[in-house]
């Protein structure tokens, strides 16, 4: 383990083993929200999609089996794109219908997916604790759907892919956890992505343009680089790859759980860290073919092939992506070439060894 230097910014900077961190700050800021009504006679998928929201949030969730205490697990909190499915344009299309929009406003469906990210529940002696990977745009909705289902209540800490609003745009929402649950999170960032939080969420980090008295998300910044860090007795390696030309994005390890959500290609640097690979969750946005941003189906067969892990789940996936029928093509490639790959879905629940 590589101890990093510590970077001043903004008050106190306190360092831990293999990472720098940033100060915590108290701050709120207020949103008003204005009345949203909808047509009696407006387009019935979108009626359906608003039926589907309030009933799949609480009555209709697939939990999977309760997993004794000791075991770690992770949880699929998101596997969709940045716009999430369904879209609203599919369901508004009065000529055009979309298959897997259609499908997703049903309660239940697996069509049904919001921003990618994932929760790792780690069991240790002192108890189980809680790590997020990624915090996007839709994670309030995600939050409300799994975390009364699965009977999570705190979290512990939240690690960052990269800075786009899929994976960011939810630290806001985490002032309901260090207003209610606990006093603060904290959060492990590349100084790059931090950089651009610096603009994007600039009054969780500098404290000092938020009205006296009020109380956003209380975080910690945590600055990491591309070497191994530590968070709550658990390791995490960083996977870098790239997520567009030039554009850096971090895929991470813990145990021989490999997770990589965003890239487009796997410089050659990485592989190593992903020998002996049991489970991997990899990014695949479309069925045909690669966008400059994400992997598509098949390239993302041939970078499985190339890792050999054991299991393979794929994440990402946009609404061109049907899972039945996207997992019923891939269930055949364990009978022909004896590879276990799969879709996720939001809400599935992985047991793991930590």
């Amino acid at each position: 383990m590589v101890a990093l230097s510590m970077v001043p910014f903004l008050g106190t900077v306190r360092s831990t083993t293999s990472l720098t961190s940033l100060a915590p700050y108290n701050r709120q800021i207020s949103i008003q929200n204005s009345p949203i009504s909808f047509p009696r006679n407006g387009f019935s998928p979108f009626r359906r999609f608003l039926q589907a929201c309030l009933q799949s949030s609480f009555a209709s969730v697939d939990t999977g089996a309760k997993l004794p205490a000791e075991q770690s697990e992770i949880i699929f909190v998101g596997t969709g794109t940045s716009e999430g499915i369904p879209r609203v344009s599919c369901l508004t299309d009065p000529v055009k219908k979309c298959p897997v929009c259609t499908k997703a406003v049903e309660p239940g469906n697996k069509n049904r997916r919001l921003n990618t990210s994932m929760l790792i529940r780690y069991s240790k002696p002192s108890g189980r604790c809680n790590i997020l990977i990624d915090a996007g745009k839709f994670f309030y909705h995600s939050a409300l759907r799994w975390f009364p289902a699965f009977g999570i209540r705190t979290i512990d800490a939240v690690i960052i892919t990269h800075s786009h609003a899929d994976a960011i745009g939810g630290l806001d929402d985490l002032r309901d956890w260090t207003n209610n649950v606990q006093p603060n999170i904290p959060i492990y960032v590349a100084k790059r992505d931090f950089e651009v939080m610096k603009k994007t969420h600039y009054y969780l980090v500098d404290t000092s343009v938020i009205t006296p008295g009020a109380a956003v998300s209380d975080l910690q910044f945590n600055i990491i680089q591309e070497e191994p860090f530590i968070v709550h007795d658990l390791q995490f390696t960083p996977l870098p790859v790239w997520h567009g030309h030039g554009y850096r994005s971090l895929g991470f390890r813990f145990g021989n759980t490999c997770y990589i959500s965003d890239v487009s290609d796997i410089p050659e640097e990485t592989y190593p860290l992903l020998e002996n690979c049991e489970i991997l969750i990899l990014d695949a946005l479309r069925p045909d073919r690669s966008s400059s941003t994400h992997f598509g189906l098949p390239r993302a067969l041939e970078e499985v092939r190339k890792i050999k892990p054991k299991r393979t789940l794929f994440t990402g996936m946009m609404h061109r992506m049907d899972h039945e029928k996207v997992n019923e093509y891939l269930k055949n490639l364990m009978k022909t070439e004896g590879l276990d790959v799969q879709l996720s879905y939001d809400g599935l629940q992985v047991p793991i060894a930590l």
